[in-house]
């Protein structure tokens, strides 16, 4: 992990060069590309078995994941309107049963989120050729989560549980972020960037009798490319 600080400060100084040479960006359509690793929050998730007509309330934490996707936008000067196109995913870290207070051992399941947001950003433009900029956006969200197992132990016996089964939902989606946009050319840019992203309640009905629900959260650092047309 301290190798990534330090590749970031040695590409910082070997762009200076460039940055202090690049004009500023210029209006108009642009297209660009990121990738980043997304941090999901800690999330509730209610879930029944109707085969035994039995209800848990578990608590889920997720592994960091990575986050990808793509936009395409009109910067009009000080405001930019995009669309967007994304995908994070993350494998289940933990899971808590709430209400027996245990922690299930050895879970073994994924979640991944295909999310279409409309964003919108206000850019701070200076007398230099970093761009800070803030915003958000809404849209719809695809979650699939996948058939998930974990150990547990009843009676003194332990076995293998299938806790959730597979499902997908779309939901409503929202974000909030800020970032950075570095002029490297009249068209090119790079962008640093953070987003805090949300989700409302997703249900997951399997072919299996089980149901679940679940919001999703995450933090997300970004480095991506804009061109400008």
């Amino acid at each position: 992990m301290k190798t990534i600080p330090i590749l970031l400060f040695v590409f910082a100084i070997c762009a200076l060069p460039a940055i202090c040479q690049a004009d500023p960006g210029i209006p108009g359509a642009y297209v660009s590309g990121f990738i980043g690793v997304h941090v999901p929050g800690d999330t509730d998730v209610p879930s029944t078995d109707f085969l035994t007509n039995e209800s848990f309330n578990d608590r889920v934490e997720f592994d960091p994941g990575i986050n990808i996707g793509g936009t395409g936008g009109y910067d009009f000067g000080i405001v930019r309107l995009e669309g967007e196109l994304s995908h994070k995913y993350s494998t289940i870290k933990t899971i808590t049963d709430q209400t027996a207070g245990d922690l299930i051992r050895s879970p073994n399941g994924d979640l991944g989120v295909l999310a279409i947001m409309f964003n919108g950003f206000i850019d701070l433009h200076n007398n230099s050729q970093l761009t800070p900029y803030l915003g958000g956006g809404v849209g719809f969200a695809s979650m699939y989560l996948s058939d998930t197992y974990g150990i547990t132990t009843s009676g003194g016996i332990s076995k293998m549980t299938l806790l959730y089964g597979a499902g997908n939902d779309t939901v409503f989606a929202y974000q909030v972020g800020a970032g950075l946009d570095i002029a490297l050319n009249r068209r090119f840019s790079l962008d640093v960037g953070y987003r805090y992203f949300g989700t409302s309640r997703a249900d997951f009905y399997s072919d299996l009798a089980i149901s679940s629900s679940m919001k999703f959260e995450s933090h997300t650092s970004t480095l991506g490319f804009r061109y400008r047309y």
